[in-house]
């Protein structure tokens, strides 16, 4: 058989050429030719994921939709992000800093699913003593589960049609190569190739994926980004490894909801589901502090509790510091300068700093309230009752804005034993919630006094 004629296609027009060269002809873009492999489809034929022909036209009315069979990985905070288990036939996309439990967290999935879902771990980056090694040293019972230490993939598919795995794991993306591409492993093009005859396979023999890939110095998954389209699920390991908690979140799921999160800690035993994850990222203070607020976040369709400080200085530089940890800096900025036109409080001269506890990364706006709660606690040497929570958004007219799910998560305040919160107006509950009094704002000079 005839191997595969490689091109180089621009990645910013499109245009194809035989050799590499620096600058594409057509558009001018420099360093922009990836090589491809430029094998021609079957004449009169076009293979699809389930190898057919092709499928004619449906109304959507007429397609019945078939409920979704899961398989439950054994790890509780796993199933969670998720979306409640495994799908036969699923891509799942896991990446994270080195050291951060990857490899520890999928090992232990494959040997507590070994009994009901027959597995095959296949590694590119240690050899099969080393898995074993720390299989040992997690203290896992050890079985029949496959090993594989491969990276050409064309072996690793053919033992894969003779294994029929329902779950196989590629650890990682980056170490693959296929033989029709002469560039080297973890380039653009070996990427995208392996990742895409890997994705063609799980959907036709109904095999659910995990693919392992690393993150470059910016946090983001090394490679093409295309590389995300074309799995279902991508999920991001947070957390610096030598803290203890680590945090799973679902940036993308097609069957489930996104950004869920699952929260795990590092023992000697591996990697273990914290049930209670609002337990761990409440700091109790033996007694009231400045600057230290708690509020109520949502994690996909989980309430979570956490902690905002911030620390107000005098500052001694032209242009104040406006830090953040777990917050955007720049909604920081913004805040702040509502807080001096709305609140009549300037900070112009103080240096800010604000931080989430426990590594939490707070994406939405329900942080608003409770950050400048924070800041004016901090700045006035003044503590909040550490028995309150709040939530909201602020707007640029100082208005306080809702937020969604409000009902669950002050019920999940109240389960935690606090006794008030300062929530929006639209999100006061219309039937009281018993131990907890709630005060509902409407501006943000009426959130300053009742903080």
């Amino acid at each position: 058989m005839a191997r595969p004629r490689a091109v180089y296609a621009c990645s910013q027009c499109g245009a194809r050429f035989p050799k590499w060269a620096g600058q594409c002809g057509e558009c001018g873009a420099w360093n922009t030719l990836v090589e491809e492999v430029a094998a021609p489809a079957p004449a009169g034929r076009f293979q699809g994921f389930a190898g057919e022909a092709g499928s004619p036209v449906r109304l959507l009315r007429e397609v019945t939709p078939e409920e979704v069979a899961r398989v439950p990985a054994g790890v509780d905070e796993l199933d969670r992000v998720l979306g409640g288990g495994l799908v036969p036939g699923s891509v799942v996309l896991l990446g994270g800093d080195p050291g951060i439990g990857k490899s520890t967290l999928l090992l232990q999935t494959v040997v507590r699913l070994h009994e009901r879902l027959p597995a095959l771990y296949v590694t590119g980056e240690e050899s099969l003593e080393q898995v074993s090694l720390r299989a040992h040293r997690l203290g896992l019972a050890l079985g029949d589960q496959r090993l594989l230490a491969e990276t050409a993939l064309e072996r690793i598919l053919a033992v894969a049609q003779q294994e029929r795995p329902g779950l196989m794991v590629i650890d990682s993306i980056q170490t693959l190569y296929t033989a029709e591409l002469q560039s080297a492993p973890g380039s653009v093009a070996q990427v995208r190739e392996c990742a895409a005859r890997l994705v063609r396979f799980a959907k036709q023999s109904g095999t659910a994926l995990f693919l392992v890939g690393h993150v470059t110095k910016e946090g983001t998954l090394a490679g093409p980004r295309v590389l995300e389209h074309m799995v279902d699920t991508v999920l991001y390991f947070e957390g610096r490894s030598g803290e203890r908690y680590r945090v799973v979140r679902a940036v993308k799921n097609r069957f489930g909801a996104v950004n869920e999160l699952g929260v795990f800690a590092m023992t000697d035993r591996g990697l273990k589901a914290v049930s209670n994850p609002s337990a761990i990222f409440l700091s109790r203070h033996a007694e009231a502090v400045p600057g230290s607020v708690i509020t109520v976040t949502l994690e996909g369709t989980r309430p979570l509790l956490v902690e905002v400080q911030a620390l107000v200085d005098e500052s001694h530089l032209a242009n104040p510091r406006r830090v953040t940890v777990g917050l955007e800096s720049n909604r920081l900025a913004m805040l702040l300068a509502v807080l001096h036109r709305h609140g009549g409080v300037a900070t112009a001269d103080q240096d800010v700093f604000v931080n989430v506890v426990g590594g939490v990364r707070v994406s939405e706006t329900a942080a608003d309230l409770p950050a400048l709660l924070a800041v004016m606690s901090s700045l006035r040497g003044r503590p909040l009752d550490p028995r309150t929570v709040a939530f909201g958004e602020v707007g640029l007219a100082g208005e306080i804005r809702p937020v969604q799910n409000g009902q669950e998560r002050l019920a999940e305040a109240a389960k935690h034993g606090f006794t008030r919160a300062i929530v929006p107006a639209a999100n006061a509950p219309r039937k009281p919630v018993k131990g907890l009094e709630v005060v509902a704002v409407s501006r943000l000079d009426a959130a300053l006094q009742a903080g």
